[in-house]
């Protein structure tokens, strides 16, 4: 018997009972958590069994979480870097006593009938092509904003997940947090009057990327693999490893990276969805490299209610924050302002005015999934819950690009008659990767 057909006849029960026995197979380079059938976990006991897709930074982080705070198991891992698959996985081996599966192609994360879900925490460029081929493939699917690269792949991700019946959590964990929750319940219940502007924002000190000449990729690297459907370029050093996001092919500026995350607070506590016009000014005003996203954006969104706007600032050259704060959202009401954050919620310019503490965000996110994996429900972070968010990512940059004002149709889903930007909606794929359309 090889070792696949041993593997697949292994129960998770069995797996977790041998757990300590595993850890001296990890050493000596044993491979694969195994357990039978695609149809998902059997009972609440069964853990279920995830696939780990881009393993750099905050996907890791994501794989020992899931292990430390939830009924599930890392079943597969896969990154297009040996160096960094092999240390991952290790990683992840020691601490729940079994080597995982390693892949350097996500597409046999997809084929592995063991996996139950995926997790997705490559960039950016990835990110459409691989929930729609997951969805296909029957997975369920943790996945990090924003959902996809234009709003042409987002609505792509949409139909696919609809018509396959799968479910997205998308990695917008403050919406489980339960600070968050109560600060959204306190602005939403009238506490602080009548709120005309949601303000988010994010003040980091960044660092310079450097100007770089195009090099060989790394030995450890499948570069063509990386680079999938983004427009063939050469390597560059500096638009790689975590680079990526500050580049039009691969990311989506900061926006796409904290805006994304705060500025779903910001619509979540006015209850709006896709604005109607959307005003953006900036540029690249500190950093004299080869970034191309902006390091300085102002972003504002308007609504048909013409009370109500969303604001979203940036500065990547300082520390020196708004309200104090270095990434937040503020509510302006007209009987007060509360900022919420990571760290907590307080309302200013209110006597005896309430605060709350921090609370986890990641780990009741995660535990969310899972549990909607079991029941079918739809997690706290569903698409149709968040799917406006990722698109304000997109309708902020292109506005930046374009603009400085659009004006934008959520029932055409385009710019009218503004051929600039409505050539910003989608973007051309390499051959070797069209989009699969749900």
């Amino acid at each position: 018997m090889d070792t696949k057909q041993f593997l697949d006849r292994i129960s998770r029960r069995q797996f977790l009972g041998s757990s300590a026995k595993n850890a001296a197979g990890v050493a000596a380079g044993m491979v694969a958590v195994g357990t039978a059938g695609a149809s998902g976990p059997g009972n609440d006991s069964e853990p279920v069994r995830l696939g780990l897709i881009g393993l750099r930074g905050h996907g890791e982080r994501l794989g020992l979480e899931f292990l430390r705070h939830t009924n599930a198991v890392i079943a597969s891992v896969c990154d297009v870097d040996e160096t960094v698959l092999s240390r991952v996985a290790r990683t992840l081996g020691e601490h729940q006593g079994v080597y995982p599966q390693r892949e350097s192609d996500f597409r046999r994360v997809l084929d592995d009938a063991r996996v139950d879900a995926v997790v997705i925490a490559t960039p950016d460029h990835w990110h459409a092509h691989m929930t729609t081929l997951a969805c296909a493939a029957g997975k369920d699917i943790y996945l990090e904003p924003p959902i996809a690269h234009t709003i042409e792949e987002i609505q792509s991700v949409q139909d696919a997940a609809k018509n396959s019946e799968r479910i997205v959590q998308v990695g917008l964990q403050q919406r489980s947090g339960e600070h968050f929750r109560s600060a959204i319940d306190f602005v939403r219940g009238g506490q602080i009057g009548d709120v005309w502007m949601a303000k988010a924002w994010t003040v980091h000190r960044r660092k310079s990327l450097g100007r770089h000449r195009p090099t060989e990729p790394p030995e450890s690297v499948d570069f063509n693999l990386w680079r999938g459907p983004a427009t063939p370029e050469e390597f560059y050093a500096n638009r790689f490893h975590q680079n990526w996001r500050w580049f039009w092919d691969y990311g989506s500026g900061e926006l796409g990276n904290l805006g994304v995350h705060l500025l779903d607070v910001a619509r979540w506590g006015l209850g709006l969805d896709v604005p109607e016009s959307i005003v953006a000014v900036g540029g690249q005003h500190a950093f004299d490299d080869d970034r191309q996203t902006p390091d300085t954006l102002h972003v504002s969104y308007r609504y048909p209610d013409a009370r109500r706007t969303i604001e979203w600032e940036h500065r990547l050259w300082t520390n020196h924050g708004i309200e104090g704060r270095n990434a937040a959202v503020a509510f302006y009401g007209e009987h007060g302002t509360l900022i919420v954050d990571r760290g907590g919620w307080k309302v200013y310019g209110v006597k005896d005015a309430p605060t709350a503490a921090a609370t986890d965000c990641l780990t009741p996110h995660l535990r969310n999934f899972i549990d909607c994996i079991r029941t079918r429900q739809q997690p706290s972070a569903s698409l149709t819950a968040t799917t406006a968010s990722s698109t304000m990512v997109h309708l902020g940059n292109i506005a930046y690009r374009v603009g400085p004002e659009l004006n934008f149709d959520s029932t055409a889903m385009n710019f009218g008659p503004n051929d600039a930007a409505n050539a910003l909606l989608a973007r051309q794929h390499h051959a070797d990767w069209p989009l699969q359309i749900g």
